[in-house]
């Protein structure tokens, strides 16, 4: 009773069509594919969605921080302007302007006899000494004479 065929199908029948009660290959197959692509095409697009954090990795900390920062909301916005920015922010090396800025801000700390900026940090930088000039009476004048 298998091999009966209803009477309005056509004489011959293509082999995707499979009988009652049969196995589908061709739906499992396209079921099978799918969810292949699926999962290809969805770890393709993370992977590039994560392109401009691994390349901040070789920058500072905060600069990786922040194209992080862009890579998440355009992923999950979808705002593609995101991530145009942190690709270019990953692009770009910003210069380190704070090691300079905190150099020049200690020297001038020191010379103002205040303790540096950096004895907030570090406790035993509060022990700065630095001589007092003697009183205006007692000073030499280098030419031999007094004041």
């Amino acid at each position: 009773m298998a091999d009966t065929i209803h009477p309005a199908a056509i004489e011959h029948l293509p082999g995707f069509i499979t009988a009652p009660g049969q196995t589908d290959y061709l739906f499992n197959g396209v079921v099978i594919f799918l969810v292949v692509v699926v999962l290809v095409v969805g770890n393709l697009y993370f992977q590039l969605h994560a392109v401009p954090e691994r390349m901040a990795h070789r920058t500072s900390k905060v600069q990786m921080e922040i194209v992080a920062v862009l890579a998440l909301i355009s992923l999950f916005t979808h705002n593609h302007l995101f991530w145009i920015a942190g690709l270019l922010l990953a692009f770009v090396h910003i210069p380190d302007f704070s090691t300079p800025l905190y150099s020049i801000a200690d020297s001038l700390a020191k010379l103002s006899g205040r303790p540096p900026l950096d004895s907030e940090r570090d406790p035993s930088a509060h022990d700065v000494h630095i001589e007092e000039a003697p009183p205006p009476e007692k000073r030499i004048d280098p030419a031999g004479g007094g004041i």
